[in-house]
Parts: structure tokens; C-alpha cells; sequence
């Protein structure tokens, strides 16, 4: 079942990113770098390119994946974010984002509260762990049965 990761082209999403590539699973990327998202797509990765402020397209990129990994460094890393006012807000989008496209599970890569996303099922791993300890935790999660 398809996996998105919003906010691939930070440090942690990219490594998330390497630890979910398996031959048996479809993992997608939503990127504001086009550089990053070019060499995703190298690696078997299918790329969204956008702003990650810009709700309407996370949405729409989320479509029909069974999971969505938040990295919410991808909201406060002095990237633009036209749509947003601030992080606070764009995590709020996210979770809307996240609702509207359907998504079964959402995973947020976070380490401050973070808004509840209308899915059935929920987690959080936290963002203060080490880049391979929060990708090793996202692919069991996205593995597990349920959350």
C-alpha cells in the first residue's frame, strides 16, 4: 500500500525515505527541492513537487496512500510557505490534508504536539531521535498491522 512522505527533501525525510524503499512497496514523496526530487526519482520514488503550505496539493498527493509520514522539520526549516502564516498553522493544514485525501494512517515526525488528524489511525515519532532511529521506527509503523 502507497506511503507519502511530506517533507522527503529534509535530512530525516530523506532518510525515511532510503529505510521504506523495498521492491514490494510503492513510497512517494512530496518535495519542494527539485533537485532532491530528481534524484528520488532515480531511486524508484514517485515525486509530488510543490509547496508544502499549499494544502489543496498535499492533499491531492496523499490520494489513495495508506500512510502519510508528516516530518514536521519540513514546516520550520526556513523553507517558504506561501500558504501558511506560520509552522503552527501549516501542521493544522497538514492534518486536514491528511483527512480530506483519505489516508488510513498519518505518522508525524514531530517533537511538539501536533494537531489530530481525522484518520484512524495516528502516531508520532519523535523528531529528537536519531535520523536512522526515526526512519527504523516509521518503517515498522507503516509495517505493523495496526497502530
Amino acid at each position: 500500500m502507497p506511503v507519502m512522505v511530506v517533507g522527503a527533501d529534509t535530512p530525516v525525510g530523506e532518510v525515511i525515505i532510503e529505510d521504506l524503499i523495498e521492491p514490494d512497496r510503492e513510497v512517494r514523496a512530496f518535495v519542494s527541492d527539485p533537485s532532491i526530487g530528481v534524484r528520488l526519482k532515480e531511486a524508484g520514488v514517485k515525486v509530488a513537487l510543490g509547496d508544502v503550505s499549499d494544502a489543496s496539493h498535499v492533499s491531492a498527493a496523499c490520494l489513495r496512500c495508506h500512510t502519510v509520514v508528516l516530518v514536521c522539520d519540513a514546516g520550520s526549516d526556513g523553507r517558504e510557505i506561501s500558504f501558511a502564516a506560520d509552522a503552527t498553522e501549516l501542521f493544522t493544514q497538514w492534518a486536514q490534508a491528511v483527512s480530506d485525501a483519505g489516508a488510513r494512517r498519518v505518522i508525524w515526525v514531530a517533537n511538539h504536539p501536533v494537531p489530530e488528524a481525522q484518520v484512524p489511525e495516528r502516531a508520532t515519532v519523535n523528531s529528537d531521535l536519531s535520523p536512522a532511529e526515526i526512519a527504523n521506527r516509521v518503517a515498522d509503523l507503516d509495517d505493523a498491522a495496526a497502530l
